[in-house]
């Protein structure tokens, strides 16, 4: 197999200085640990040597990236609104302009009580009424890197909480603004998470800030008017801290707006504390004590208006289900220090038994309604039933008609409102907006995300095609490409990988993709184990001692394409991010030959020194996906045994791009430099091994949409020339 050769320049070559690592009587030298320090100047040179030689190696590439962009920028209707949502008196929404990198988020008033249609609002005319509540573009003026975080509103619509990182490091500050005088308000809160969380009369603020491993450990209650922080004679009140370096905690109110909810998770076990949003001062009261494995999370639903005795919790908890089971419980015996548990409160209703297969993922709880979403076969699934005095109907399905979809509950701000948003989308079909009414399952369409130009869906097809993993185990994945496009073997194809923590990667258009599909290339999605795709058996079988079934999942699915004609191993790239770098990683040292070329973004690369190191952010974390190498041999060589910098070899590799950033909190910047250089010094081939690192961002990865676009059209770019050998146009 070929692979496209760089142009003759030279490479930066990283200096060799040897650290030794020994544990469990292993001892293994790592020449390039000595980068991991991003304050040395050294580091930085190099970083900024490593992006010169990226740009010199594909500047031929120059006109396609800006072919590339325009075309991104000329399907994209610029100057746009999004669909109202109302909260109170207010119809909320935001606008994007032309021209402008950044959200503006306005309101205006709601000019008929009864009536639930939002208005249609053109972007071409002015909105009667419009108050702008906060413009990014000003936010971000003077900052290289600027993100929005928290954007809450009190109940009242008088008061707003926004936060900002201007970094990339994922730490915020917070502001309050008067809606009533739009003065802001002296209260300023530095260093906290991304949330901010109102109590019910808008007198206090609940948010939570990080430790020094960048993880939410503390939550703290803010009063209004008092300045704000940790410090000093005004200081805020800690009202949690979470010790156990396994646990993120984290602050949220209830669908109804009458209780706070603090949550501590680890990635196998929950806990919720409950407290009473009118009374922000109280002690919050924990529901369930945490139990190893038990998962379980909360929402409020009333059986009954105006009887105490009708407050229920409902509880989406593992207990004796491993795909999740969802019942009702009186407030009263759910808070009882005699129920220990889901399944213990003998008062419970199993609303939605547990099924395998059938894996239950989150609950949207309204009036008289409750919305969950769910996934079976591998596509994710919206269900209604009814909320009454009388209990909870069945579960019924809300219809949708393609063989590929992804459907979920959109931004609904009331609790009694009688018609629900929710969205829906496909890699054809367009995100788009509906209002449903849950009692008819009428869809009222109220917004489809244009695409301009000429396109049209049934130029296109998607499919599902199953491969077969080793162990004989069938591996969905999902193919999208043009109706024309030949099944000889001959489309280049670009196949996605991410497999991790239960996430699973569901359809969705893109309209960056339509310039790779209008190419004649096949894109594809192979939803391998450790994703959630297939339920929780499925994450059980890509993780810890199972790891590796990921890999072999995702070489088995490329291969599986290749079978089916779709496209030819030196026509292939593949593509994966954070986790899914792992996975691209390990996938290069299984099957090097099976790829043309690999696009690894923000890569966990260098997995096993990571997670051996506590120190380092989100470690302890982690050892529940991975197991802990630091104590258990057994994990250490099984980790050495995949871990992508660890297994590099003396081989021809095909073309490695690695894209990063210097303020990346959850996957140092140090990995992919170490992976990028071992891989240089080792391979034995001529196809050209790139890094290319964000100098002003995060995980990720540049804000703004121009940006976006361009670093996209860059990487796009990189797999059409990889992939064809030819910098087409």
């Amino acid at each position: 197999m070929t692979s496209p050769v760089a142009p003759p320049v030279t490479p930066p070559v990283a200096p060799v200085r040897p650290v030794t690592r020994s544990h469990h009587g292993d001892e293994v030298v790592d020449d390039y640990e000595w980068m991991r320090d991003t304050e040395n100047p050294e580091v930085i040179a190099h970083l900024e040597a490593e992006n010169a030689y990226a740009e010199a190696t594909t500047a031929h590439l120059s006109d396609l990236r800006d072919t590339l962009f325009e075309e991104i920028k000329a399907r994209t209707l610029e100057t746009d609104l999004s669909v109202p949502v109302r909260h109170g008196d207010w119809w909320y929404y935001s606008r994007t302009e032309e021209g402008r990198s950044y959200a503006i988020r306005c309101r205006c008033r709601v000019s008929d009580p009864d009536s639930w249609d939002p208005p249609v609002l053109s972007a071409d005319a002015p909105v009667p009424g419009e108050e702008v509540l906060l413009d990014s573009n000003v936010e971000a003026e003077g900052h290289e890197f600027f993100s929005l975080g928290a954007f809450s509103l009190s109940d009242d619509d008088t008061l707003l909480a926004w936060s900002v990182d201007t970094t990339g490091d994922e730490r915020y500050t917070i502001r309050v603004k008067d809606l009533r005088t739009g003065e802001v308000l002296p209260d300023e809160i530095t260093g906290a998470s991304a949330g901010a969380t109102w109590s019910a009369g808008g007198t206090h603020l609940f948010y939570s800030t990080v430790d020094e491993a960048w993880r939410p450990h503390r939550i703290w209650r803010h009063a209004l008017g008092t300045g704000g922080g940790q410090e000093g004679p005004e200081a805020d009140v800690l009202v949690h801290e979470e010790p156990d370096e396994r646990f993120f905690t984290g602050v949220g109110r209830t669908q109804s707006e009458r209780f706070l909810v603090i949550g501590s998770s680890s990635k196998t076990t929950s806990e919720a504390r409950l407290l009473a949003a009118d009374d922000p001062e109280g002690e919050f009261q924990v529901v369930f004590e945490r139990t190893t494995g038990l998962e379980y999370s909360i929402e409020h639903a009333v059986l009954g208006a105006g009887d105490p005795a009708a407050d229920h919790l409902l509880v989406l908890h593992n207990e004796d289900a491993p795909d999740f089971e969802l019942v009702s419980i009186p407030l009263t015996d759910a808070l009882s220090d005699d129920v220990r548990s889901p399944t213990q409160a003998a008062s419970r209703t199993v609303v939605v038994p547990g099924q395998p297969g059938r894996r239950l993922d989150d609950i949207d709880v309204f009036a008289r309604h409750l919305l969950v979403g769910y996934r079976s076969d591998a596509l994710p699934r919206i269900g209604v039933l009814t909320v009454g005095a009388d209990g909870y109907g069945p579960l019924r399905e809300v219809p949708f008609g393609e063989e590929l979809f992804s459907a979920g509950v959109g931004a609904n701000a009331e609790w009694d409102q009688p018609l629900v948003r929710v969205g829906f989308g496909s890699f054809v079909t367009p995100g788009t907006v509906y209002d449903l009414d849950p009692d008819t399952f009428e869809l009222v369409l109220r917004k489809q995300a244009p695409v301009l130009g000429d396109y049209d869906p049934s130029a296109y097809v998607q499919h599902r095609t199953w491969a077969t993993a080793d162990d004989g185990t069938r591996v969905p994945v999902s193919v999208v490409a043009r109706a024309d496009t030949p099944r000889d073997g001959t489309a280049p194809t670009l196949l996605y990988g991410y497999g991790a923590y239960e996430i699973s990667i569901d359809p969705g258009m893109s309209t960056m993709r339509l310039s790779l599909l209008d190419r004649g290339f096949v894109f594809a999605v192979a939803h391998v184990r450790g994703g959630g795709e297939l339920g929780r058996a499925w994450y059980e079988g890509g993780r810890l001692e199972h790891k590796a079934n990921s890999f072999s999942d995702f070489v088995a699915a490329g291969r599986h394409l290749v079978a089916e004609g779709w496209t030819s191993h030196d026509r292939m790239v593949a593509e994966g991010g954070s986790a899914g770098g792992l996975l691209m990683g390990a996938v290069l040292n299984l099957a090097p030959d099976d790829f043309r070329g690999v696009l690894a973004a923000v890569p966990f690369v260098d997995a096993l020194t990571t997670i051996l190191d506590p120190s380092l952010p989100l470690t302890v974390t982690e050892w529940d996906e991975w197991g802990n190498p630091l104590e258990d041999p057994v994990v250490y060589h099984r980790m050495k045994s995949y871990s992508p910098y660890e297994n590099v070899q003396a081989r021809p590799y095909p073309a490695v791009l690695a894209v990063t950033s210097l303020n990346d909190t959850r996957v140092d910047v140090v990995e992919p430099i170490k992976w990028v250089s071992r891989l240089r010094a080792t391979t034995t081939g001529e196809a050209p091994i790139l890094l290319k690192t964000e100098m002003h961002a995060g995980h990720g990865g540049v804000s703004g949409r121009y940006n976006a676009w361009r670093e996209r059209a860059w990487e796009l770019a990189w797999i059409i020339w990889t992939a064809t050998g030819e910098p087409t146009t």
